[in-house]
């Protein structure tokens, strides 16, 4: 069964040591608000780590055999041709390049049999309108960018290897690049589960289940030189007793709130120098508080 409640949430992660999300255009650099100095990481990286989670923990390596529903539409090296092409298969349906069929039914069995058999495509929508088209989804599960509670300095560090790839260059310098690390930043998401789009695209409880679980083991799946230390720290999320909601998402996450244990000037170094404060007194009706990481 489809959703039937609304969800809004606040994602708290850090960073230590490390690049949580460089930008391709800046020599991949820590991404940041250059008006503020905030770091940034992108709605784009965070469903990433979500599908990496998914695919590792629920897939069979060699394989690549899993769970019925859970397959990742978007992920390393596939093929979304090949992949919209099965859908064409399992439903016995001609493709005609770039277009859907013309019989309406015809095309939105399509589109439901992606949103049924691919997580990541009834969780955050796809547009599937490549040249073997299934269409366009909307999904139901949205993230903004993560920004960083305080600014951040970047640091830059030379790297070096005790090896060299041709004979030519035994003799050289042993200097082979630069990495960009954030001594330590508190980041800060928001999301938003529309219960409306769920029920379109069946995203249902076990899935919104598997997504908090996503959120909260998706750094363990995910390590690597560049990121550091990256942990998950909290997950505020207000539910609505209806799916349109009952309180304006904006109204709610005022509620969340961080502020910095000590007032002095040092720079923060771990994720005890801060405080995360839920005003719970007098929520909206039909509003209730859950910690699912905790």
């Amino acid at each position: 069964m489809s959703l039937q409640n609304r969800y809004d949430f606040v994602y708290y992660f850090d960073v230590r040591d490390g690049n949580p999300n460089g930008d391709p255009d800046a020599g991949n650099l820590p991404r940041v608000d250059p008006e503020s100095g905030h770091g940034l990481v992108t709605d784009v990286c965070l469903k990433r780590k979500i599908r990496n989670f998914i695919e590792i923990n629920k897939f069979d390596p060699i394989t690549e055999q899993g769970p019925a529903g859970l397959k990742i539409y978007v992920r390393d090296k596939a093929v979304l041709n090949r992949q919209n092409t099965e859908a064409y298969e399992a439903l016995k349906i001609k493709s005609e390049p770039k277009k859907l069929p013309k019989d309406e039914q015809k095309s939105r069995e399509l589109t439901d049999w992606m949103c049924q058999n691919f997580f990541d495509i009834r969780a955050f929508g796809a547009v599937m309108t490549t040249e073997v088209n299934c269409g366009q989804v909307r999904g139901p599960v949205q993230l903004t960018f993560a920004r960083s509670i305080e600014p951040i300095v970047t640091l830059e560090h030379s790297i070096t290897r005790c090896a060299v790839t041709n004979e030519k260059d035994v003799d050289k310098e042993r200097t082979m690049g630069r990495k960009f690390t954030i001594p330590y930043a508190l980041y800060r998401a928001h999301g938003f589960i529309n219960a409306r789009l769920a029920q379109k695209t069946g995203f249902n409880n076990d899935d919104l289940n598997l997504l908090w679980e996503a959120l909260s083991g998706m750094f363990d799946v995910d390590r690597s030189a560049a990121r550091g230390e990256m942990t998950p720290r909290r997950l505020v999320v207000f539910k609505h007793e209806s799916d349109l909601g009952n309180a304006p998402a904006h109204r709610l996450f005022e509620r969340v709130t961080t502020n910095r244990k000590s007032q002095s000037d040092s720079a923060a170094r771990s994720f005890d120098d801060y405080e995360i404060a839920v005003n719970q007194a007098d929520l909206p009706q039909g509003i209730s508080i859950l910690e699912p990481l905790n």
